[in-house]
């Protein structure tokens, strides 16, 4: 019986669709461009996980498909190696390894010869995790951490300093974990332990939706913020916002920024009142840690902010409407919790306790910025630098 399914693509409307991918176009528009469904779009860039390999061409030096039909006719009128060799321009010794290497004089086919060269040219090497068990382990265990590749990559470097073998580029972790044929050197799906959730890699992209914000009385900009709080060098300096999970569920996430290190805050509701509450608790529960500023997008849950600087000695600061890069320490660290609780997650179901210990696992991955230290090692550092 016939199979039924999606016809193929001609070859000419496969690299199409990789040069469009490779464009950052969308699944709907290479579609559209192509005219046949997204689905057989994405079965195209399934198998390699999105990530495009040039094919590979032939050296030089390599026998052409006219010369092995002109061995195969050779061999049928009985002429020798050397005299074909000749012909050919060829060595001797190519054309025996030719023969060789393709059945012998009494089997030799130039099509099934070709094909063979070919498919041995496009064989790909072992990749460094299929020859290091021991730097398998480390990388997926810290991706089941939701450490990023970077992370894992920098940290690496700094535990194995002087082991070569045990360095890798994230770029190469990216593509184990992307790479269908190769994906069961990982766990199976820990593609879904990045940041990005995808099946296959997506290019960068960025937008950025803006939100209507009321008026805060007695805001003051970030504009007016120490010039401390900019270079990262000096701890205390923070910055806010709120996560926003299902059933009108929510948590305050709070990032330092010199040290990144993350603490999350139990809300019950987002309500001016009760954020000033919970903020404030949390300071006077956290004696020992540096709190000087705290800045904050333009949202009316912390309209009261005046009364937090009062209870707490912490003066707050407001970034400008629409402008999410200012506060691009907190905007990124709440990707990061976004892996421990992604959208639409019922946040009332996590206890304090709960939050506690997911901030614990953000504070002890390696970042990039910190030289692939952790948030701890960094607080620990930078404490010891202003004794």
């Amino acid at each position: 019986m016939a199979k039924i399914g999606r016809p193929g693509l001609p070859e000419t409307q496969r690299r199409r669709v990789w040069e469009l991918w490779k464009q950052g176009h969308s699944f709907t528009e290479i579609s559209e461009t192509v005219d046949r469904p997204p689905g057989s779009v994405f079965s195209i860039l399934r198998p390699r996980g999105g990530i495009w390999f040039p094919e590979p061409t032939p050296p030089p030096t390599a026998l052409r498909l006219a010369e092995r039909e002109e061995i195969s006719r050779g061999l049928a009128a009985d002429k020798s190696l050397r005299t074909m060799a000749a012909e050919l321009g060829r060595a001797p010794s190519t054309i025996s390894r030719e023969i060789t290497k393709n059945k012998g004089t009494k089997q030799y086919r130039a099509i099934d010869a070709h094909d063979r060269a070919t498919r041995n040219r496009a064989r790909p090497q072992r990749l460094k995790l299929q020859k290091n068990p021991v730097l398998t382990n480390y990388v997926s265990s810290r991706l089941q951490r939701y450490w990023s590749p970077e992370q894992i990559a920098g940290r690496l470097r700094l535990d194995y300093p002087m082991n070569t073998r045990m360095h890798i580029s994230h770029e190469a972790i990216y593509r184990t974990v992307y790479l269908h044929k190769v994906r069961k050197i990982l766990p199976h799906n820990i593609h879904r332990c990045l940041r990005r959730n995808r099946p296959i890699r997506h290019g960068k992209h960025y937008s950025t939706r803006g939100q209507w914000r009321s008026q805060i009385k007695n805001a003051r900009s970030i504009h007016d913020r120490p010039a401390e709080a900019e270079d990262r060098t000096i701890l205390g300096h923070w910055e806010g916002d709120l996560i926003i999970g299902g059933t009108n569920s929510q948590i305050a996430t709070l990032v330092d920024r010199a040290s990144r290190k993350v603490d999350l805050v139990q809300l019950a509701d987002r309500s001016a009142q009760h954020l000033t509450t919970a903020l404030s608790q949390r300071r006077t529960q956290q004696p020992t840690i540096e709190a000087k500023t705290l800045t904050w997008d333009r949202g009316m849950e912390l309209a009261d902010h005046q009364t937090i600087t009062q209870a707490t000695g912490v003066e707050i600061f407001f970034a400008d409407p629409l402008s999410p890069w200012q506060r691009g320490t907190n905007e990124n660290t709440n990707g990061l919790i976004r892996q421990y609780l992604p959208k639409k997650t019922n946040l009332s179901r996590y206890s304090q306790t709960d939050l506690d210990h997911i901030a614990h696992e953000l504070n002890t991955r390696p970042r990039k910025g910190l030289g692939y230290r952790t948030p701890l090692e960094a607080e620990a550092h930078g404490v010891a630098l202003t004794i």
